[in-house]
């Protein structure tokens, strides 16, 4: 069963192309993973999945219906990446406040307990630090026994140790049968939680598959050296940046690269090779067909 569903979306903020095209089916009982770098368009396909915002073309569903309709959004449950919780009340009395709005909701202890929160439950919510606030923040979320729940950045601020508690909520949540969607920088959140990963990148879906697919995909090392030469093109090579003499290259096979430039005959020195960054994983989805310059 499909609970919701983008059809070839588009959305413009002015002259701004946030989303181009996209089309995307989220199935019940999976946890999906949106992955892509800061402007990518996640933030804005959850806006238009969960009825804050609507597509400049194309169509969203949720649960069958327009999102921005009552009847489905009693179902949703949502964590935007940014939460205004009143300071004045206690954490305990704000989850009442939000279990109220729903016919069936989880009881108060069952939800503190899920989410590592009981000891929290008579503090203010203003004296709570970030990373207590977003976890309360994740767990409203969960409040009115959704059947599906988007979670923008869920964990962002954390500490391992909270995030990991936070995974473990999600976990039970998704093992009696909930679904969920959460937009991450974390390659190792989304593998943690999710076995199906969609990499999103300039609007455009640019992988949608398997973790360990996409996983392949973004697996790129970063290589750093100075070389007074223009590079060579080389196979898997993308130059992503030139200071002066320095580059600094991406590549599926840092070892392959260095032999061919031995190989080639390029001059260098001060070689660095180490992981590259999401974001850089991300760009080379981006420009994999551009060449390396010359």
């Amino acid at each position: 069963m499909i609970l919701a569903r983008a059809i070839d979306v588009s959305r413009r903020y002015g002259d701004t192309l946030a989303l181009d095209g996209v089309s995307l089916d989220i199935t019940a009982g999976q946890i999906v993973g949106v992955l892509g770098p800061n402007g990518a368009g996640k933030s804005t396909l959850i806006s238009l999945l969960t009825g804050i915002r609507k597509p400049s073309s194309g169509r969203v569903e949720l649960l069958g219906q327009d999102p921005r309709q009552p009847a489905g959004r009693r179902h949703l449950g949502v964590t935007p990446q940014e939460t205004g919780l009143p300071a004045t009340l206690r954490v305990a009395e704000v989850v009442d406040f939000v279990r109220a709005h729903y016919p069936d909701p989880l009881p108060q202890a069952e939800l503190l307990g899920r989410f590592g929160l009981a000891d929290l439950a008579r503090r203010q919510t203003g004296g709570l630090s970030g990373g207590q606030k977003r976890r309360v923040a994740v767990a409203l979320a969960f409040a009115g026994r959704p059947k599906i729940v988007f979670l923008d950045e869920p964990t962002t601020g954390l500490d391992i140790e909270a995030r990991r508690s936070l995974w473990d909520g999600i976990r039970e949540f998704h093992a009696d049968g909930g679904t969920v969607v959460l937009t991450s920088h974390y390659l190792e959140e989304v593998e943690a939680l999710a076995r199906r990963a969609v990499v999103i990148g300039g609007g455009r879906v640019l992988a949608d598959d398997t973790v360990d697919a996409v996983r392949g995909l973004v697996a790129v090392r970063r290589v750093s050296l100075t070389s007074p030469v223009p590079l060579p093109e080389l196979d898997g090579l993308t130059a992503t940046d030139r200071e002066g003499d320095r580059w600094h290259l991406l590549s599926p096979d840092a070892d392959r690269l260095v032999r061919d430039l031995v190989a080639a005959g390029v001059p260098f020195t001060d070689l660095e090779v180490r992981p590259a960054s999401l974001e850089e994983a991300f760009l080379r989805l981006l420009e994999r067909e551009v060449p390396c310059p010359a």
